[in-house]
C-alpha cells in the first residue's frame, strides 16, 4: 500500500490534521502537505479548517458547491450532469472551471449554468467566459459566463479579465491559481 493510499486509510480511522500524519508516518509535515494537496486535487479528501476529511456523497449536495463549501446562489450556480444521475453542484463559474479538473470528464454527459446578464440557463460547454477582472460576483478569481461573445466582450471592456472559450477558461483559470491569485471564500 501506497503512502496516499495509508493517509487515506488513516484518514478514515480519524487522524484529522496533517501534524497527526506527518508523526505516524515519521516524514516532514511539507511531505504530508504535499500528498495531502494530490489527494485533494484527485477529489478523494477534503482540507478544512487545518483538518482533512474524506470526500463524501454528500459533499455533493445540491446547496453546497463541491469545490469550496459555499452555499449556492442559484443566480451564478454552475452544474456538470453525471451519468448515472449524479450531479456535481458548485457555487460560481470560477469552482466551475475548478471543477472540471477533478471530475471524471467521460462521465460528464452535460454542464449548465445561466448568463451573468439574462440569467438564462446555457451550456456552459458552448459558452463564452470573461476571467479575471475587478468584480467579484463570488469566489475570486472571477470568473463570468455569458451566451454571446459580444456581451463578453462589451463586459470585459468596462471590467476587465480574459474573454475566453470553456478549455481556454479551465486553463486560464488554473493558472491563476497556480500564480498565488488571492483567493477569498467566505464561508
Amino acid at each position: 500500500m501506497n503512502r496516499k493510499e495509508e493517509i487515506l486509510r488513516l484518514i478514515e480511522e480519524g487522524y484529522s490534521t496533517a501534524k497527526e500524519l506527518a508523526r505516524y508516518f515519521n516524514v516532514s509535515l511539507m511531505t504530508i502537505y504535499r500528498d495531502l494537496r494530490e489527494l485533494e486535487e484527485e477529489g478523494k479528501i477534503v482540507r478544512r479548517h487545518g483538518n482533512v476529511e474524506l470526500r463524501r456523497e454528500e459533499e455533493l449536495r445540491e446547496n453546497v458547491c463541491a469545490v469550496c463549501g459555499k452555499e449556492i446562489d442559484l443566480r451564478l450556480a454552475f452544474i456538470y450532469m453525471l451519468r448515472g444521475g449524479k450531479k456535481v453542484h458548485t457555487c460560481c463559474a470560477h469552482c466551475g472551471l475548478i471543477a472540471y479538473k477533478n471530475i471524471n470528464r467521460e462521465s460528464v454527459e452535460m454542464a449548465i449554468t445561466r448568463d451573468f446578464i439574462t440569467c438564462n440557463p446555457v451550456n456552459a460547454f458552448a459558452s463564452t467566459y470573461v476571467v479575471g477582472g475587478v468584480t467579484t460576483p463570488c469566489c475570486k478569481p472571477p470568473a463570468f459566463v455569458f451566451a454571446e461573445k459580444e456581451d463578453a466582450e462589451r463586459f470585459a471592456k468596462g471590467f476587465g479579465g480574459y474573454v475566453l472559450g470553456f478549455g481556454d477558461a479551465v486553463a486560464k483559470m488554473e493558472e491563476l491559481m497556480r500564480m498565488g491569485q488571492r483567493v477569498d471564500i467566505s464561508l
